[in-house]
């Protein structure tokens, strides 16, 4: 069992920047794949990007490709998603999910585990 918590969200300007983080219990961090999400609002969840339990190994959404990064540090048990050249069109809340055994695992209904999620307001 694993259990997520998001931070970093917030209100930026188009353009800008933020990192969200997530931070997870347990003990077998490394095994899990990682996964972020976001909902924005009168749209479903969608994929944004994960990453594999080494690192080796990542998938981003076409919308977010080239200014997302997501990474992880096994060492601290958290995994982070850097966010450049926002746009309106990112605002969303964003949740950071785990699944174990799966590399490349792009529907939220692959994962077993969530964070409570992250609201990201980027204004125009």
């Amino acid at each position: 069992q694993v259990q997520l918590v998001e931070s970093g969200g917030g209100l930026v300007q188009a353009g800008g920047s933020l990192r969200l983080s997530c931070a997870a219990s347990g003990r077998t961090f490394s095994t899990y794949t990682m996964g972020w999400f976001r909902q924005a609002p009168g749209k479903e969840r969608e994929f944004v990007a994960s990453i594999s339990g080494n690192g080796g190994t990542t998938y981003y959404a076409d919308s977010v490709k080239g200014r997302f990064t997501i990474s992880r540090d096994n060492a601290k048990n958290a995994a982070y998603l850097q966010m450049n050249s926002l746009k309106p069109e990112d605002t969303a809340v964003y949740h950071c999910a785990a699944v174990s055994f799966k590399q490349r695992a792009l529907q939220s209904s692959e994962y077993r585990y969530w964070g409570q999620g992250t609201r990201v307001t980027v204004s125009s």
